[in-house]
């Protein structure tokens, strides 16, 4: 087992310890991007996730030249739902970055007066705005019509919610105003939320149906939002506040303070306790007189945001990595409680990661009862020596889910014994495996585990892989729960277990089917028994294999019974260490990859779809008068007509390896606005340069 890292200090490690910690956070971190972003479901404390990007942030800056292509530093919120139409904002929305004490604050007035080179007496305002902790949404009008409405997503691309923003009581679907006066295009940016009174009925309503509960109103806002009937989310009661903008054109004001009055004339709501502030002194007057109105308002707040208020100061300070230089988030400080930690239950997510839970004696922390808190990983329960029984420090920070930060040992009863963490997964019973430098353990039966059975079955069956019409998520869950679809050969056979004129709980028997849909449904699935090798390697839904590592792993194989053999050979074999050889395939996808096609459940799965399904053999597109055949290529910079996984895609297409580094092996550099560093290396060691409509023309797409 690799060493646990997470407690060294960062002055204190290698260049070797600092590329597994850097690794480590990455994954940590996605699984919370996941788990808060697009199954607005988080597990862990804002506290915590702060924490994690303080240190990642820290590494990087000692170790400059180790920043990963995935660090948290470099994202913003998670890619979009595969349940969604997918939105390309036409400006990103970015977040914010944050500071947690006054000495902070006075840094970030520094940082600016600095930037700006601006005197000490020079005044410096800034706009202070509680910070809504809800779902941010953007929303475009064009001649005053309400357009297109979206969700942040990883803050290039966004989900299409314009149905479900329509039915927010003010959200306008006409701008206010005379059509003279209003902007050609304004894409109006805030948050949606439930207010706590709402969110009480909400879950009132939800205990008497029977239905689940939502663990506090961010997560039934984003929830509510996030619903692919839009009827659902005009039956929650959702309202929201406007306070920032994207695309816009006239721009006709010249502060932050001017744009949130034109809000209100349009007809948006607004936060009444945004304020000018013109000091460091003020900034931290206006956030200890929200933070004291906190508990006594409608709605849930962690923090406060601080936005220079003239724009023109905002232009010249642009934005740096995700976040800009103008604005931050003061965050609100824990709250903290003494209870006992009863029991450690091992909860399996929807990847397959195993999260250990605090089954806590119940406890009011901060005018919330809890009786649940997050213990992280394995790492963590060690480090801190956790036990069950033992008495235990609760923190609460940004009204999620509470985690343990610190164990009374002299209220430890005599008995007590370390925690042993599981080595299977306590669902399925498969090998739990942990690989060098992740914190997280994850379950190798992904196919045949319950707790992500339906999750991956829903992937099998999406757009970009065996896309079978009529078989939905919702239609997923209903067959999951009632035994008939439990892995993905019981697709194929559905029809088969189904037929026969006496079986009263066949399909076109049951409520809401007939012989029709009955009929139609089997005959889309049937439609899709024939399926190509990269696809088919993509609906397994293995971890790390993605579509363009798909598509690599069936050109180097071309069949499943290839790939099948070669994985079955040790490390020490030549074929391991030509899976390694594959462009994206490193040791930690090799070994996920390994992993999956070693468990015997899994097996089994891959068994019964050979059976039932012609997997096409890969063939390679037809690139012989292609101009960029046999060629390496690197994207940087913005693309205007084209996102960067369409143009990788439509490269690799022609017959190109696309890379995501310049080098001497490189052989063209496509750029767009805002090329910096790779353009300057391409012209460094003399690789050809062109523009995007320069490379539209030379494949033929002009």
């Amino acid at each position: 087992m690799a060493p646990n890292l997470s407690a060294v200090p960062v002055d204190k490690l290698s260049k070797d310890d600092a590329i597994a910690e850097l690794k480590r956070l990455a994954g940590e971190m996605a699984e919370h991007d996941q788990s808060y972003h697009q199954d607005d479901a988080p597990v862990i404390s804002d506290a915590y996730y702060d924490a994690l990007k303080s240190r990642n942030a820290a590494i990087e800056k000692k170790f400059t030249t180790l920043i990963r292509k995935d660090s948290s530093s470099l994202k913003v919120g998670a890619a979009p739902s595969s349940g969604f139409t997918k939105v390309q904002h036409s400006v990103p929305m970015l977040s914010l970055g944050n500071v947690f004490d006054e000495a902070d604050v006075a840094d970030f007035f520094a940082r600016i007066r600095r930037f700006l080179g601006l005197g000490d007496s020079e005044p410096i305002d800034v706009i202070a705005e509680p910070k809504i902790d809800g779902l941010g949404f953007s929303a475009r009008y064009e001649a005053g019509r309400f357009i297109i409405g979206a969700t942040r997503g990883d803050g290039k691309v966004g989900e299409d919610i314009t149905a479900n923003l329509r039915t927010i009581r003010d959200m306008p679907d006409m701008l206010m105003g005379p059509a003279k006066n209003l902007p050609d295009v304004i894409e109006v940016r805030g948050e949606v939320f439930m207010t706590k009174s709402d969110f009480d009925a909400l879950n009132k309503s939800q205990q008497e149906k029977g239905a689940k509960l939502f663990a506090n109103p961010r997560n039934a806002a984003a929830g509510s939002l996030r619903q692919l009937d839009p009827k659902i989310t005009e039956a929650r009661p959702l309202t929201s506040f406007a306070y920032a903008w994207g695309e816009i054109d006239p721009l006709n004001w010249d502060s932050q303070q001017a744009y949130i009055n034109r809000l209100k004339t349009l007809g948006f709501s607004t936060n009444p306790l945004t304020q000018v502030c013109t000091s460091v002194e003020e900034a931290l007057a206006a956030y200890n007189a929200i933070g004291e109105q906190r508990a006594s308002l409608p709605y849930d707040i962690d923090g406060v945001v601080y936005k220079v208020n003239r724009l023109d100061y905002q232009r010249r300070l642009g934005f740096v990595s995700r976040a800009p230089r103008w604005a931050t988030a003061h965050k609100f400080p824990a709250e903290q409680a003494q209870t006992v930690l009863e029991k450690i239950d091992i909860q399996v997510g929807r990847t397959g990661s195993l999260t250990p839970v605090a089954r806590l004696m119940p406890v009011n922390v901060g005018g919330v009862v809890v009786s649940n808190a997050t213990l992280h990983n394995e790492d963590e329960i060690a480090r801190k020596d956790i036990r069950e029984g033992d008495t235990v420090i609760i923190q609460r920070a940004g009204d999620v889910i509470p985690q343990v930060v610190q164990v009374l040992t002299d209220k430890r009863k005599k008995n007590s014994t370390p925690f042993s963490y599981p080595i299977t997964c306590p669902v399925c019973d498969s090998l739990a495996v942990r690989e060098e430098g992740e914190a997280i353990r994850r379950c190798t039966g992904g196919l045949i585990c319950g707790a992500q059975a339906v999750e991956r079955l829903k992937h099998f069956v999406s757009r970009n892989t065996f896309d079978i019409e009529g078989l939905g998520a919702k239609n997923i869950e209903a067959f999951f729960d009632e035994g008939s679809i439990k892995n993905p050969v019981d697709i194929f056979t559905l029809e088969k277990r189904d037929a026969g004129p006496d079986n009263l709980t066949s399909l076109k028997n049951r409520e809401g089917w007939g012989k029709t849909s009955a009929e139609n449904l089997f005959a889309a699935i049937n439609e899709k028994r024939t399926i190509r090798f990269d696809r088919f390697l993509f609906a397994l839904g293995i971890r790390q294999i993605g579509q363009t590592t798909a598509r690599l792993l069936a050109q180097a194989y071309v069949s499943l019974s290839a790939l099948r053999a070669a994985l079955a050979q040790g490390r020490d074999s030549e074929a391991y260490a030509d899976l390694l050889n594959i462009e994206s395939v490193g040791t930690a996808v090799a070994n996920d990859l390994r992993a999956f096609f070693a468990e015997e459940h899994n097996q089994a799965v891959l068994d019964g779809l050979v059976r039932e399904l012609i997997i096409e053999d890969f063939e390679a597109p037809d690139t012989d008068n292609s101009p960029l055949a046999g060629k390496t290529v690197v994207f940087t910079g913005t693309l205007k007509t084209m996102s960067r996984s369409e143009a990788k895609a439509g490269a690799q297409a022609f017959g190109a390896k696309v890379a995501g580094t310049v080098s001497t092996k490189t052989d063209l550099v496509i750029t767009g606005p805002g090329a910096g560093s790779k353009l300057n290396k391409a012209e460094e060691l003399g690789v050809e340069v062109m523009t995007e409509q320069d490379y539209l023309t030379l494949v033929g797409k002009t």
